[in-house]
């Protein structure tokens, strides 16, 4: 029925994997930056943050993606040959994962922020009274209690940025879906090998959704016991 390519495709699942994995990582410093830029008491980076989100939130992620491999890779090149180096190739997994983490980046920003803001500002205040700097108080109070608020947005994006590594496909990517469609292109049974794709995001935003769910739903008791207590 699969022809064979099934444990082909399959292999490119862990391409996927990473893929959402790394763009993850990447968007949560790009988010905690810019939660943090929006916040601060500067203009100037209150304006950056704030031009970042609404441009990034403004353009479709496939045009980001092609603007930054192609784009990125012409700048790239224009810089080495006037230094006399010789040609680089833009790695399709860097400029996939870089994309899609600039792109939400901008999205848990918005999360971070609204996060930060839910602390109780007391809690702050009562930790910079005993003298922690700026710094100790975002490691051992703001980060930790942002956690719990930012949790149920922080799925949210994780499930469309994964949804989204669909798109590194076109940019070279050996993910699953380029995958697919090289089966599909060689048996001519494209909606067996897509459908067959489709299936494994089913399961893995499933998996996810309830897995995090269950994390959310702790850490909302958690809080419900610490407001009563």
């Amino acid at each position: 029925m699969f022809h064979g390519y099934l444990p082909m495709i399959l292999d490119g699942l862990r391409v996927t994997l990473s893929v959402a994995v790394v763009s993850l990582a990447v968007a949560s410093v790009f988010g905690m930056m810019g939660a943090v830029a929006k916040l601060s008491a500067s203009p100037v980076l209150r304006a950056v943050a704030g031009t970042y989100t609404t441009v990034i939130r403004a353009l479709p992620d496939l045009l980001l993606m092609l603007v930054i491999f192609y784009g990125g890779q012409i700048l790239l090149n224009t810089i080495t040959q006037a230094q006399g180096w010789g040609y680089v190739d833009v790695n399709a997994f860097m400029a996939g994962t870089i994309t899609l983490g600039f792109v939400f980046g901008a999205y848990l920003t918005e999360t971070f922020r609204g996060a930060i803001l839910a602390i109780p500002r007391g809690q702050i205040e009562a930790a910079q009274s005993i003298g922690l700097s700026r710094g100790q108080v975002l490691r051992n109070v703001t980060i930790p209690q942002m956690v719990r608020h930012a949790l149920p947005g922080f799925t949210n994006n994780w499930l469309v940025l994964l949804k989204a590594t669909a798109l590194v496909s076109i940019i070279g990517l050996d993910d699953m879906m380029h995958r697919a469609s090289l089966a599909s292109a060689a048996t001519r049974e494209p909606f067996t090998f897509y459908m067959i794709v489709g299936a494994i995001y089913l399961a893995i935003t499933t998996v996810s959704i309830l897995g995090l769910g269950a994390l959310n739903w702790r850490m909302s008791r958690s809080l419900r016991r610490e407001a009563v207590g």
